[in-house]
């Protein structure tokens, strides 16, 4: 049976009839199509190592990038809390729990998700949503939100670099009920982690450009966070707001390079959301002049605009 795939090139095939009537999942992710199964396997063992709950690896084939994977079942986050909206509280901390895990161990081999990353992938919202939206081909604009957001991470206090797995939300994490402690917390789509800031996976969860997470639940995550870590909550949470800002900006050109070059036109119905999450982290008074820029330079998502993209999907081969 498939499943629900990503945003990538990768296809998930659910297979039964092993032993004992045990479930696998089979992870087809074709080097043809620009696929490595590698960072996942490496990545896997690691979070497995500190007694996280990434899926088993039973067998790998890297050549052909086929993987045979514990089926860590149906209980994903975003599904659970559809139908059980008062368990978020318990969710959420417990993800916050893996974070802690996975933040107090060294990290292993992984790319750079720093700010010599970071900044100029923020660069997606101009070539994509903004090239979409208005047209526009001039990086004027692009260089000078670049410029302060590199200014902005230059300011925050120094920092242990982590492992960030980078799409930590709650339709990459399962509720694994049987299990303990911070292993109560299924792991996928992990393939991308690369060694970044400790306030980027939890903004990821925290403020989800897929589902609204609540003002108290966040609160508690960062009191929990800051707690356990003896960080000051007014320097975690300008971190969280910077990286939360640079996260929507990629995720705003991603979702419209996946709809207008990929053909990929449900994305679109998440960009409104994503904008929204931006402007929220721009009001924090220390991003103020990057909010300027941001908003001289691209349009908020109107119907229009939404449709506009809509109109252009899978058909931009490049910006």
């Amino acid at each position: 049976m498939a499943l629900a795939g990503d945003a990538s090139n990768r296809r998930y095939e659910r297979l039964s009839g092993g032993p004992g009537g045990r479930k696998a999942v089979l992870m087809d992710a074709s080097p043809d199509k620009g696929e490595d199964i590698r960072p996942f396997v490496a990545i896997a063992q690691h979070l497995r190592s500190l007694g996280l709950s990434p899926p088993k690896v039973f067998s790998a084939d890297q050549e052909q990038g086929f993987a045979l994977l514990e089926d860590l079942g149906d209980t994903l986050f975003a599904q659970l809390l559809e139908d059980t909206p008062e368990l978020e509280a318990e969710l959420y901390l417990a993800a916050t729990d893996v974070l802690l895990t996975l933040h107090a161990a060294p990290p292993p081999p992984a790319p750079d998700y720093g700010p010599q990353t970071m900044v100029p992938l923020a660069g997606l919202a101009y070539q994509w949503y903004g090239f979409g939206a208005t047209g526009r081909t001039d990086d004027t604009g692009m260089l000078s939100m670049q410029a302060e957001l590199a200014s902005l991470l230059a300011q925050l206090h120094p920092w242990k670099p982590v492992l960030v797995l980078r799409d930590f939300h709650a339709q990459n994490l399962f509720w694994l009920a049987d299990r303990e402690g911070p292993a109560r917390v299924g792991l996928i789509d992990f393939q991308d982690a690369g060694i970044g800031h400790p306030a980027y996976d939890f903004v990821s969860l925290a403020r989800d450009a897929r589902r609204n997470v609540s003002r108290d639940t966040e609160a508690r995550m960062i009191a929990r966070y800051c707690s356990a870590t003896g960080q000051n909550p007014d320097g975690f949470g300008l971190a969280a707001a910077i990286m939360s800002a640079q996260r929507s900006l990629r995720i705003l050109g991603v979702f419209a390079r996946l709809s207008m070059h990929f053909g990929k036109a449900q994305y679109v119905d998440l960009i409104p959301r994503t904008w929204s999450i931006l402007m929220n982290d721009l009001a924090h008074p220390a991003l103020e002049r990057l909010r300027g820029i941001v908003c001289d330079d691209l349009p908020e998502p109107s119907p229009e605009i939404l449709d506009a993209l809509r109109a252009k999907c899978g058909t931009i081969p490049k910006p």
